[in-house]
């Protein structure tokens, strides 16, 4: 289930305060690509071990941060940042 919209209107990055919108189709399976792949980590060094079904990334393209259970979990260690991945 998606994000709840209100809540997304007021949600930002936990550093930055730069706002966030729902991470696309596209771009979350080049994510899984890459997680599959074992090529991506955490902000904190941790490996992405598991896929994600759904994220939000910040307005700049700069930070994604997963999303549990419809719950975005905007701890800034577990932001994932999106230079590691190739053509994002």
């Amino acid at each position: 289930m998606p994000v709840n919209r209100k809540l997304l209107d007021i949600l930002c990055c936990p550093v930055s305060k730069t706002p966030l919108q729902p991470l696309d189709k596209t771009r979350l399976d080049k994510l899984n690509a890459g997680i599959t792949a074992g090529e991506v980590q955490f902000i904190d060094g941790a490996l992405v071990e598991n896929p994600i079904a759904e994220a939000l990334i910040t307005v700049d393209n700069k930070v994604i941060y997963t999303v549990e259970d419809s719950i975005p979990v905007m701890l800034e260690d577990k932001g994932i940042g999106t230079t590691q991945l190739n053509n994002f």
